[in-house]
């Protein structure tokens, strides 16, 4: 499941390197004002639309709806349409899931060297993470990263309702408040400029946290 909003650049060559491995991906064009639908109905990739932009979460939540109406959906992946993720990464998280030992697999770029982690993303997402008591009770190093694998009890329970990018801290408090088994693996974020020209900042990264606060005490 693909989020796209603007990604008229990449989003084909993302697609490409998807499909050769995963022949079942489902894009959801969040609004986009570029060319991005027609990128991905060339691709062979299932593409829903909203007519305005809603934000990740939102299309998150529409993807993984139409994924889980097709009977035979046994794991669901989330992928960012950026170019950072790797199919190889996506590749290892099916089979540990394959294996039984977790009901969902979450990417980490710190498990491994950080090297390529540019510095100010580092301290976004080690402040988000240290912010998040759901994290630290899961032990995860890497709160907000998009590359996700869980099965389809899982899908069938998660509920996203944060539009924004604050659905990230939502589906680690679910997953904390839950009975399901959480793993987290190393996986390679590939940086460019484009896709770093669409990363959180710090101010962003504790909104999100303040946002979360707040609906957990309304």
């Amino acid at each position: 499941m693909i989020p796209v909003f603007n990604e008229e650049t990449v989003i084909a060559d993302v697609l490409a390197h998807v499909l050769r491995t995963f022949p079942n991906v489902v894009c959801v064009d969040d609004g986009s004002r570029d060319g991005s639908a027609a990128r991905i109905l060339g691709s062979g990739a299932h593409l829903l639309r909203h007519p305005i932009n809603l934000g990740q979460g939102a299309a998150l939540q529409t993807g993984l709806s139409y994924a889980l109406a097709q009977p035979r959906a046994e794991y669901f992946v989330t992928f960012d349409a950026d170019g950072q993720h790797q199919v190889e990464d996506v590749e290892a998280m099916i089979g540990v899931l394959r294996t039984k030992e977790a009901d969902v697999v979450l990417g980490s770029r710190f498990l491994e060297s950080t090297h390529e982690v540019p510095p100010l993303k580092k301290l976004v997402l080690r402040t988000i993470a240290a912010l998040s008591g759901s994290s630290r009770r899961l032990g995860l190093t890497d709160t907000h990263n998009g590359l996700r694998a869980f099965n389809r009890a899982v899908a069938e329970k998660v509920d996203i309702t944060q539009a924004g990018m604050a659905h990230a801290s939502e589906l680690v408090d679910f997953l904390s408040r839950s009975s399901f088994r959480v793993r987290e693996v190393p996986v390679t974020i590939k940086y460019t400029e484009y896709s770093m020209s669409k990363g959180q900042s710090l101010l962003n990264g504790v909104n999100i946290m303040f946002d979360l606060a707040l609906r957990r005490r309304g």
